[in-house]
């Protein structure tokens, strides 16, 4: 999986008809800032809302999954959201002028042959993975559903399904590696049984479905009567039924496990939801989106309670977001007083940077020389730096202004830091930057464990 953010590199835009709702809409898919994320416009209401694709906002499941946030209601998102998913794209915003995207042809393969035809641009940010840690489980024993996503380094998903007929057995399908679903997944079709269309139809859903934008499945022998009836419904001259297959009008399948490939697609899209690239192993048997939004309910629980808590993880063979040069051309302070090596990650509310301790410091010569010990001041130096470039990336011209530190509160030392440690310093805001006055709190870890903490305030002023 790549390291780095992703956005497109120009708009692009689809038009079709909405599988459930029927109605003809234009989507256009927008480049968008880095921890942007993937949101959805209602350019056709007032005030054109915009909707974070978030768990959070799921309001309905029925044969598909729908959000509505800040006004804004977008039903069946899970094809486009996959879509996102399997070309690695982190950040984008989907205008639409309708309450659904297309359905085009069922499945994720449009959006992602137009992603593919805008261009992917790497952003300077880290992704944010949540790496599962522990066990996270779904069983709906009454309709026989069971997911598991379990820890794992990669993103990898398994789906079983299995229908009580007599033209699709049981079918399973796997995904080891991200960057198989554009050639393996991405042109799998939505399906239904015949037995379902009427029922959906009387349900007000599937006003824009086709033969053309799904796969219906035969689970019995049709009689002509009945053969006729389905025609009626569908507002076809005549539907027939495959024997070899039993797909209506001989549609051919992309493969012979397409439905359980589909299901596949569909939870990619589901657990987008999340809000961040998932590191995990994900079982699912007889899966849905109802269970597909519980599980990801599950997994962002899990999410914030590990943000809450979290030591912030340095892994040396990183690319780092800033390197010291460019620190050096951000921050006023020299030598001996640039303290931060290089900032590891960085968004509009937080910011990692890390500090090298040599025993070659400056300050050993007279801190305590034979018993050299970081000074306390100076760690909280090196932490109000770290947030200095967080307040800096607030404004889009960093070079103009100075981060003055006016205020430190709640200073504490919990550690000797010595020579040798790598010492990881974490600012998060405390609330958001109003003139240029930003409240953060700084935390200093080495080897997992909190050395040095403080609240801090910092001062935005413009260079005269």
């Amino acid at each position: 999986m790549n390291n780095k953010q992703h956005t497109i590199k120009k708009s692009v835009t689809l038009s079709g008809v909405g599988l459930h709702t029927g109605v003809v809409s234009t989507m256009t898919f927008l480049p968008a800032p880095p921890n942007h994320g993937y949101k959805f416009q209602r350019v056709d209401l007032p005030g054109q809302p915009i909707a974070d694709a978030d768990v959070d906002h799921v309001v309905d499941i029925s044969r598909g999954t729908t959000i509505e946030h800040n006004g804004a209601r977008i039903n069946t998102v899970e094809h486009v959201l996959a879509a996102m998913v399997g070309c690695q794209v982190d950040n984008v915003l989907i205008q639409l002028d309708g309450p659904e995207p297309p359905i085009m042809d069922g499945s994720s393969i449009k959006f992602v042959e137009a992603i593919l035809d805008a261009g992917l641009e790497e952003q300077d940010a880290n992704r944010k993975f949540f790496e599962l840690t522990e066990e996270v489980r779904y069983k709906d024993l009454e309709r026989g559903v069971e997911l598991a996503a379990l820890p794992h380094s990669d993103y990898r998903l398994t789906v079983m399904v299995d229908y009580n007929s007599k033209f699709l057995s049981s079918q399973h399908a796997n995904l080891t590696h991200i960057t198989q679903f554009n050639e393996d997944f991405a042109k799998c079709r939505t399906f239904c049984f015949v037995h379902e269309l009427e029922a959906l139809y009387n349900a007000g859903l599937i006003k824009g479905g086709d033969l053309s934008n799904a796969v219906v499945i035969a689970d019995r022998d049709y009689s002509e009567e009945e053969l006729e009836h389905l025609a009626m419904v569908l507002g076809k001259p005549k539907v027939s039924v495959s024997k070899e297959i039993g797909v209506l009008n001989n549609v051919s399948l992309h493969y012979k496990n397409e439905m359980a490939r589909h299901k596949l697609l569909d939870m990619v899209g589901d657990l987008a939801l999340v809000g961040r690239p998932i590191k995990a192993q994900i079982l699912a048997a007889r899966p849905g989106h109802a269970a597909n939004v519980a599980l990801a309910k599950k997994i962002k629980k899990l999410m914030l309670e590990a943000d809450k808590n979290q030591v912030p993880k340095y892994d040396p063979k990183q690319t780092p977001i800033l390197t010291h040069e460019r620190i050096y051309q951000l921050l006023p302070h020299r030598y001996p007083f640039q303290m931060v090596d290089k900032i590891m990650y960085l968004d509009d509310e937080s910011v990692v940077g890390i500090k090298q301790v040599t025993m070659n410091e400056n300050y050993f010569m007279g801190h305590f020389p034979n018993n050299p010990v970081m000074p306390g001041v100076m760690q909280v130096e090196a932490m109000a730096q770290t947030g200095g470039i967080l307040v800096l990336s607030s404004v889009p011209d960093p070079e103009n202004y100075w981060p003055y530190l006016v205020a430190i509160e709640n200073c504490r030392f919990r550690k000797n830091v010595t020579p040798g440690d790598t010492v990881i310093f974490k600012c998060t805001l405390s609330s958001p930057i109003r003139r240029g006055i930003a409240k953060m709190h700084g935390t200093a870890y080495v080897a997992g464990q909190v050395v040095c903490e403080a609240d801090m305030t910092a001062s935005l002023v413009r260079k005269s």
